[in-house]
């Protein structure tokens, strides 16, 4: 019975991992200008709508990027793998890069900034979407997250690529992507940055996120003692 304490040690540090939370900042009670952002999930990952304005608003470099975008009331904000997140061949096709992108360290990464002229609301189903109301302190700490992954070394954003019939565009990105640092822990990242608690070993899944944005605003709505 050697192997009984290892394995018991083993399950405890697991089962401490896929519980850990890391708390956000704490979020107020809703002001008089909120900025409501929405979070998309497809199945497997996720992205961030944004009002185009709070972001224009805001300004610094990821306002700058956004000023230049193609027109469209919302952004449609991700990151990932440099070639994966890009390439729109049918993924059946893209399994060998797949794996490239989940096990080998410190892959190149880009952030997409994708302008829309539709509400989320008329856009994406209503299992597939959760709102997030956040104040402007709140907002703008999510936006400096998101904007503290774009690569300046130039002074500015640079677009690494960009889809031919397509208005995303993809801006590099100073962090890399692996197994260790996925789509959804980067969404997951920018959203505890406004506030959002989240559970960091659970957030590769995207319904992990989901959870925690549906979490938070009902915590927020809760009576306060």
């Amino acid at each position: 019975m050697r192997w009984a304490l290892p394995l018991a040690v083993l399950i405890g540090v697991v089962a401490a991992l896929l519980t850990w939370t890391r708390p956000g900042a704490s979020i107020p009670s809703i002001t008089d200008a909120p900025v409501t952002v929405y979070l998309l999930d497809n199945g497997f990952h996720t992205d961030l709508a944004v009002p185009r304005a709070a972001l224009e608003r805001r300004g610094g470099p990821l306002g700058q990027a956004v000023a230049d975008l193609a027109p469209g009331d919302w952004i449609l904000i991700g990151w990932g793998d440099a070639a994966f997140y890009v390439d729109q061949s049918p993924i059946s096709d893209r399994l060998p890069d797949g794996a490239r992108a989940f096990f080998r360290p410190g892959n190149p990464s880009v952030v997409m900034l994708d302008p829309e002229s539709l509400d989320p609301r008329d856009r994406h189903a209503a299992d597939r979407r959760a709102a997030l109301r956040l104040p402007p302190g709140a907002f703008d700490r999510m936006a400096g997250r998101i904007e503290s992954s774009l690569d300046l070394a130039d002074g500015g954003p640079r677009v690494a690529t960009a889809r031919a019939g397509d208005d995303a565009r993809f801006f590099v990105s100073r962090e890399s992507f692996s197994i260790l640092h996925l789509c959804n822990h980067w969404t997951a990242g920018a959203l505890n940055a406004g506030g959002v608690a989240i559970r960091p070993a659970r957030s590769a899944f995207s319904g992990e996120v989901m959870r925690s944005v549906r979490a938070a605003e009902l915590d927020r709505a809760a009576p306060r003692a």
